[in-house]
């Protein structure tokens, strides 16, 4: 058995109140062929609970395998509480909570045989967290690992990097695998760590659960960064999109006249779909004043729509 860690000296971690936790300098990971992730800068402060978003093979997990200490940058550095990740990765593993990408577990026969393991290596002894964790994703720990589902794997990789309670948490698509209902109990779980002042670093597939839990977001594509934009400007935009449908073709041809910035025409259907800034609201009623309208409703402006107006802008082109 490894030596707990239970004695070792563990940093104040106050000295970070202004300070990034994590931070990227140019980091390159450079695999050839265009693969990899490309001089990356960003840092991520205490409390802080950031979202990474990008399609598959995007860079997402390099990021964070570089994050680990997993692997060594091919030019510039990644820290974690001030230390380099690849020179102290053993060091700055004391601080996280990992759920990877890929999940591998050692050759043990039980849930509860591999989370006692983790128990006595982070040097715990009291388990209530690890079993409010157990209870909240109704995970049967006396499980078969090998024989338990992706899901049921998942849940068992999530409890293990929580139940230490670590004051970082880096995930990797943590809710694969998982079925709607268990999603939003991990999510409502990473809820809490957030309100504890965890600094929480997640990528995701799945929008919802960025616009749910983080403060920010970064969007990467072909291994370079794109944006990082504060959830707030997304939840907050003064534009709004309304989808309307009319009753007659008349009223239709009318209003599609009118100055107001449209997103998609479907005259076949007599409808369409606007975007009105919030000033302009008075001036839409008062052009369906009059007019034989089917239906109106807005559609929320959420990070998906974002991803997608960056992408037709020509902002993600080129992955710069």
């Amino acid at each position: 058995m490894r030596k707990s860690l239970e004695k070792n000296k563990l940093i104040d971690l106050s000295t970070f109140d202004n300070a990034p936790v994590i931070s990227m300098k140019n980091l390159t990971k450079d695999y050839g062929y265009g693969r990899g992730i490309f001089d990356l800068s960003f840092d991520i402060f205490k409390g802080e609970t950031v979202g990474y978003v990008g399609t598959n093979g995007s860079g997402k997990t390099t990021t964070i395998r570089n994050i680990m200490g997993f692997l060594k940058p091919t030019t510039g550095s990644v820290s974690v509480l001030g230390m380099d990740s690849w020179q102290n990765a053993m060091e700055i593993k004391k601080y996280i909570g990992y759920v990877p990408g890929e999940i591998a577990f050692p050759g043990v026969n039980t849930g509860d045989e591999f989370l006692k393991i983790q128990a006595e290596f982070w040097g715990m002894k009291d388990l209530s967290y690890a079993n409010y964790l157990i209870n909240c994703l109704q995970l049967d720990t006396s499980a078969n690992l090998k024989r338990m589902s992706k899901g049921m794997k998942q849940k068992t990789a999530i409890v293990a990097a929580l139940m230490n309670d670590p004051p970082i948490l880096i995930l990797d698509e943590p809710t694969t695998g998982l079925d709607p209902l268990m999603r939003e109990s991990f999510m409502d779980i990473i809820i809490n760590e957030k309100k504890k002042g965890k600094t929480i670093f997640m990528s995701s597939h799945i929008f919802e659960e960025i616009e749910v839990a983080c403060d920010r977001v970064g969007l990467i594509k072909d291994g370079h960064l794109v944006k990082i934009t504060e959830m707030s400007e997304i939840t907050n935009n003064d534009v709004r999109t309304y989808k309307i449908e009319f009753l007659t073709e008349e009223s239709y041809n009318n209003f599609v006249t009118k100055n107001f910035v449209f997103e998609e025409l479907l005259p076949q259907h007599k409808r369409v779909i606007v975007n009105i800034k919030d000033e302009q609201i008075h001036e839409l009623f008062l052009a369906l004043d009059g007019l034989q309208v089917k239906f109106i409703s807005e559609t929320k402006y959420t990070l998906s729509k974002y991803f997608d107006n960056l992408v037709k802008n020509g902002e993600m082109s080129n992955g710069k």
